[in-house]
C-alpha cells in the first residue's frame, strides 16, 4: 500500500510542474485522533488542486 501512495504522490509532483497551462498544486494531509475509549485512528490523504477543483484520495487506518 505504501508503494501506491508514493507512486500517487510522485505523479502529483510531476503533474504539479504545469508544463502546458496552469500548474497543478499537490496537497498532502495527515490526521491522528485518540478516542476516550483508548482507540487511535490515523488518516492520510493526497490530492491535487487545479483552480477551484480539488481531487483527492484518502486512507484511514
Amino acid at each position: 500500500m505504501t508503494r501506491h501512495i508514493l507512486a500517487a504522490l510522485a505523479l502529483l509532483i510531476v503533474a504539479g510542474c504545469g508544463v502546458d497551462g496552469e500548474p497543478v498544486r499537490p496537497s498532502l494531509g495527515t490526521n491522528i485522533g485518540v478516542s476516550s475509549n483508548g482507540g487511535v485512528r490515523a488518516t492520510t490523504s493526497v490530492g491535487a488542486v487545479l483552480g477551484n477543483v480539488n481531487v483527492g484520495v484518502g486512507l484511514g487506518l
